[in-house]
């Protein structure tokens, strides 16, 4: 009987073991990210290695703003979008902060002058999922 109850606790506890992260990486269907112009859910699968020569058009951009979700350079319906290869930067303001919800905003404000941005050196699989 000891030993029942011991092979219960262990298959409890493995079960445990791999259920944690598979939970951790779970999809969310709500709001996490803006790109062309609209909110999309995500789902973090795995870090990469830096982008190479031979590699960088593969990624897409993503941009960390202070006070608001991210935005994306591409979603998916958008000819530029890989599927969810990230090369993530980090904003700053320069000029009154707004809401940015799509890379063409972005693209305007980092011309006249109203932010700055830097590579983070964060390269990551992260799909965008529609909003539920």
């Amino acid at each position: 009987m000891i030993k029942k109850s011991a092979l219960v606790a262990l298959v409890v506890a493995i079960s445990l073991i791999f259920a944690v992260p598979a939970f951790a990486a779970a999809p969310t269907f709500d709001p996490t990210i803006y790109a062309d112009g609209e909110t999309w859910g995500t789902k973090g699968t795995t870090d990469l290695p830096a982008p190479t020569e031979n590699n960088v058009q593969s990624f897409d951009e993503l941009f960390k703003f202070p006070g608001q979700m991210p935005v994306a350079e591409a979603a998916p319906g958008n000819p530029a979008y890989n599927g969810g290869r990230w090369i993530e930067y980090n904003v700053t303001w320069v000029g009154t902060p707004v809401l940015v919800t799509s890379y063409a905003q972005l693209h305007g404000l980092v011309m006249s002058g109203d932010v700055t941005f830097v590579e983070t050196g964060a390269y990551f699989q992260c799909p965008l999922l529609p909003v539920h």
